[in-house]
Formats: C-alpha cells, structure tokens, sequence
C-alpha cells in the first residue's frame, strides 16, 4: 500500500513522510532528506506489486511450523485430562508435567545463551511453581 500510495504522489514532502511512516522510527529519525529521496527514486523502479496478497509456500510452512510448536506444547500438558476420570488429580498432574517442561525449557534456554542451564531450568521452576500456587489460590 505504501509503494502504491509513493507511486501516486509527486510531493517530496509527502513521500518523505511515506516513507519515513513505514520504517522503525529509530531508522528514519537518523535518514537526511537525499537519502529519503533516493529511497524513493530506487522505490519507483521497482515492479508493480500484485492487486492482492498471496500466500507463498513459505508462508504456509511458516504456518505449520507455528501449528506444531503450538500443539505440541499444549498437548502433553492436557494429556491428564484425557486419561483420568479425577479432575482435581488431573489438574495437579498437568502442572506437574507444565514444570517439567518448564525445566526442561529452561535448561535449553540456559544452554543456549551461555548461562548455568540450571540456575536458569530452577528459576523457572520457581516461576511455574509460584504460578501454580496463584491459580490454586484463585480457584483453579
């Protein structure tokens, strides 16, 4: 919309302010008026953009890649509820496996940015505990 609306216009002014809409307001706070006006000028060469969005097979990998990182972090945390009949017990048990993958998750995360895995895996088990306690004492 914004390659279109820059198309339309012969107002530098305008342009600039198009322009400068569509970047982190950081970037455009440090751009003098040439740089606005050659992004511009490279802006118009480019090709028409398509009169509708579609969706690429990246997107819908992306998609998928979200379903699953979505579904399979919810789903052992529901599995109580699918083989118990006791639904206060179930609930315990379902926190009991959140922690554990709070751990587990903690662990990686502790291992990934360069920090004692776990120090980072037992603070979030603190974290996932205090929660826990907060539901309880709200009802859950």
């Amino acid at each position: 919309m914004t390659l279109r609306a820059l198309r339309q216009t012969n107002d530098p002014q305008k342009a600039q302010k198009l322009i400068a809409g569509a970047l982190p307001p950081l970037l455009a706070s440090v751009l003098q008026p040439a740089e606005f006006k050659a992004m511009y000028e490279r802006l118009l060469l480019l090709p028409e953009p398509p009169p509708m969005a579609r969706l690429t097979k990246t997107d819908w990998r992306g998609a998928l890649a979200v379903f699953l990182i979505v579904f399979l972090s919810t789903f052992p945390v529901a599995l109580p509820f699918i083989f118990m009949q006791n639904v206060p017990r179930a609930m315990r048990v379902s926190n009991a496996v959140a922690i554990v993958m709070l751990f587990v998750t903690g662990l990686a995360y502790g291992r990934a940015v360069g920090r004692s895995p776990w120090r980072i895996g037992l603070s979030m088990v603190i974290l996932g505990a205090i929660l826990v306690a907060i539901t309880i004492a709200l009802g859950g």
